[in-house]
């Protein structure tokens, strides 16, 4: 009994600190990751425009899901970039099982076709320093604020409810 007890209670810490992590919107400051050509860069117009980002593990991406489509629907029809809003992407490299050479070599051929920006994050800072708590085979989706406030941050897959909201948020931010 008292092991039940015990296992019941790490879980819902376990839980409530997951929970907590995500409490939104919260200050995350600018940061040093790499291009995908393996040059040190901070996130581009951190703090001069609104960001969507695009916080991907690979694996997640090449099984496409809902998120992936929704981020292809913004690209392709130009809501991902504007006069107030920056989208790109940031692959999240020690989650997956992919050779990197092989991603690198399909996320430069992305940003040739479409001018997308995509960076690496190959020691997890983004994920660490901003508390985004597991983001094992997931298409991360973030907002955040040109005033360095993560405003939105959707970790699994959107419904339609969620695209909807989503939309309704970004929206906000896009002008």
């Amino acid at each position: 009994m008292k092991k039940i007890f015990l296992l019941l209670a790490a879980m819902f810490v376990a839980t409530s600190v997951e929970a907590q992590e995500l409490s939104l919107p919260r200050k995350v400051e600018n940061l040093t990751i790499k291009d995908i050509a393996g040059n040190s860069v901070t996130l581009p117009e951190f703090g001069e425009k609104n960001l969507l980002i695009f916080y991907v593990d690979p694996d997640s991406y090449l099984k496409g899901g809902a998120n992936k489509k929704l981020s292809d629907e913004l690209e392709e029809n130009g809501l991902a970039a504007g006069a107030a809003i920056r989208g790109f992407g940031v692959m999240n490299f020690p989650d997956t099982g992919l050779p990197k050479n092989m991603v690198r070599n399909m996320a430069r051929k992305r940003a040739e076709k479409n001018g997308a920006t995509i960076l690496d994050d190959d020691q997890q800072l983004l994920k660490k320093q901003w508390g985004l708590g597991d983001c094992n085979n997931k298409f991360v989706i973030m907002i955040v604020s040109k005033e360095g406030e993560l405003v939105y941050c959707a970790k699994e897959d959107l419904d339609d409810m969620g695209i909807a909201n989503f939309y309704e948020i970004v929206n906000k931010y896009r002008n």
